[in-house]
């Protein structure tokens, strides 16, 4: 489009064209790839939510214990193996 189109074309037509550019980006958008995972995607039941959350939450506990011995590592044993390893 160049510039003296946009000039004639009145504020209505412009923000026409502009909706059935997004209306197409949309309908295309539900042909790709993501097509498939979108159509079967659904809400999860009770049980598999609770499930989800028990094994989101032992992952975390996990993870953070790891973390949390590799503090205690660094912050106590390290030092003393250091000061061990020079002096």
């Amino acid at each position: 489009m160049s510039s003296s189109d946009s000039n004639t074309k009145s504020f209505e037509d412009r923000v026409q064209a502009r909706q059935d550019q997004f209306e197409t980006w949309i309908r295309s958008f539900g042909k790709g790839s993501w097509a498939r995972i979108l159509r079967m995607a659904r809400k999860p039941s009770k049980q598999e939510f609770r499930q989800t959350v028990w094994v989101c939450g032992i992952g975390m506990f996990v993870l953070g214990f790891i973390g949390f011995i590799m503090l205690w590592l660094m912050d106590t044993e390290l030092p003393k193996f250091f000061s061990w390893l020079v002096g």
